[in-house]
């Protein structure tokens, strides 16, 4: 049995939408995986800022020891695009603004029709928190995430590309597939 925490919804997003990264989990995970207690982000919560105090609380109680997660095209961790990765931030979990790039990439995906469908705003792990994570597993396929690899594996480390920074992680571990990996120098 295992906990399991969510790491980043749109607020405002109902659970019932196809984009929802709650419904996405129980339909992939929870519902097939003998969890102790599933914690999911609360993203319709009439006062989110209490939202995230209290899902902090949780991160702290429960201390998790494993994080499945992927790669933005733009480089983000969970929702911290470029603009707001803060890698000494002292929050735990924020609410923060989806640059139009990470929008666009869930047009791309079909999670959303157009752009203006795809919620402005999310609540998202920082970076020191998911980096507290002792073992960190990023699955990122797909032709479209060839170049955010190729920076995320070969530029300086720096919130212009946020991924960059798991490399400074003791226990990352990250899968590609022949087309995310077609960028990368031989």
């Amino acid at each position: 049995m295992s906990l399991y925490l969510c790491a980043d919804v749109y607020l405002g997003l109902s659970d019932q939408h196809s984009a929802s990264f709650r419904r996405y989990l129980r339909e992939r995970l929870t519902s097939r995986v003998k969890l102790r207690q599933f914690y999911g982000i609360d993203a319709n919560s009439a006062n989110p800022e209490e939202t995230r105090l209290n899902y902090a609380d949780l991160l702290r109680h429960y201390s998790p020891k494993l994080c499945l997660l992927g790669i933005g095209e733009n480089g983000h961790l969970a929702f911290n695009d470029p603009a707001e990765a803060n890698f000494e931030d002292s929050l735990d979990i924020k609410i923060i603004s989806l640059d139009q790039q990470c929008q666009q990439q869930q047009v791309n995906e079909g999670w959303f029709e157009t752009i203006a469908d795809v919620p402005r705003q999310a609540i998202t792990l920082t970076i020191p928190t998911l980096m507290r994570v002792p073992q960190l597993i990023a699955s990122v396929p797909e032709k479209r995430k060839a170049h955010i690899v190729c920076r995320t594996l070969t530029e300086e480390i720096s919130t212009r590309c946020p991924a960059t920074i798991v490399r400074e992680h003791p226990c990352a571990t990250i899968y590609l597939d022949p087309d995310s990996a077609g960028e990368l120098p031989l």
